[in-house]
């Protein structure tokens, strides 16, 4: 039988899964138009462009599950309007002719009701903009007959993570001991889910079929500030906690009136002004998985910011 694992993407998502996968004896295919992704004997790099039907089927060929972790070209409600729907009945659809499971790394955009704590049953339901295509997507996946599995994760970290709120906003402002100006109240709670967890519970539900045709959180710890997670990198790193400030919510949506990219930045503003907090427990049972501890965590991502793949520090 077939062990061929595919994976469209080589973010930060794509890449680790890839690695998980192959450090776990299993053949990878990782597609991208590039070709790029991480060096290992058990991942065989294509490129291939996923919204072309003919050649995403032929690659294909064996697989027993998909990764999709392709993003978008840009972060707008337009262009994810435009380019995610198509993408993903592509995907279902040519997956479900090779008798494949998907797993979609997904996020909480969809939940209508974020102000509750936010478990596996809770309402996604969100109506309009980058929220409402999210949900759309997730009725999609609902009414396929392929398989799938979403894994929901909140603003994620770890290493790869640059475009993140705890990745190179706040990471290389700690190490080069400058000031963090972070969205919001960076006294709220929020949770954060390290991008190792997410991948690793990717790839257990994938070869559970109990864990088929759902929406499951991937393992993420209690809820912790922004602040807390700027004080564990500078103790992971061995340096002084940093000074912590805060981008007020009026400044954003006032650039918003302005530019287009402020203005999908205020559409997300309610996650980090009112505490923004996941639970994950339901899946960590099912699973029998279980989040990095915060320092273990910030320690590995600190270590990454500070090898040699490491981008170059502002």
């Amino acid at each position: 039988m077939s062990d061929l694992h595919i994976v469209t993407g080589a973010g930060p998502v794509g890449s680790t899964v890839a690695e998980q996968l192959a450090g776990q004896g299993h053949p990878v295919r990782l597609l991208t138009r590039s070709g790029s992704g991480p060096e290992h004997p058990l991942v065989e790099r294509r490129k291939v462009d996923v919204s072309q039907p003919a050649g995403f089927e032929a690659a294909l060929e064996g697989a027993v599950a998909v990764f999709h972790c392709i993003h978008p070209s840009a972060y707008s409600a337009k262009a994810w309007a435009h380019e995610l729907p198509a993408a993903e009945q592509t995907v279902l659809d040519a997956a479900g002719r090779a008798g494949a499971v998907v797993v979609f790394p997904e996020s909480l955009y969809a939940h209508d009701r974020p102000q509750d704590v936010m478990t596996e049953r809770s309402s996604r339901e969100a109506a309009s903009g980058k929220r409402g295509i999210r949900a759309q997507l997730l009725r999609a996946r609902a009414a396929s007959a392929t398989p799938t599995v979403s894994m929901v994760a909140s603003d994620y970290f770890g290493p790869r993570a640059l475009n993140a709120h705890a990745g190179e906003r706040m990471v290389p402002a700690v190490l080069a001991g400058r000031t963090i100006r972070v969205m919001g109240n960076p006294d709220t709670p929020h949770s954060f889910t390290y991008v190792p967890d997410l991948a690793a519970a990717m790839i257990t539900a994938a070869h559970n079929p109990a864990a088929w045709n759902s929406v499951l959180h991937a393992p993420t710890g209690p809820a912790v500030t922004q602040r807390t997670m700027a004080a564990a990198f500078a103790r992971a790193a061995g340096a002084e906690p940093p000074k912590v400030g805060s981008i007020p919510g009026w400044v954003v949506r006032a650039a918003g009136l302005l530019s287009a990219d402020a203005r999908e930045l205020a559409e997300m503003l309610y996650q980090f002004e009112e505490p923004f907090v996941m639970d994950s427990s339901y899946t960590q049972a099912l699973l029998g998985l279980a989040p990095t501890p915060v320092a273990a965590a910030a320690e590995e991502t600190v270590h990454w910011w500070q090898g040699e793949h490491a981008p170059a520090r502002r």
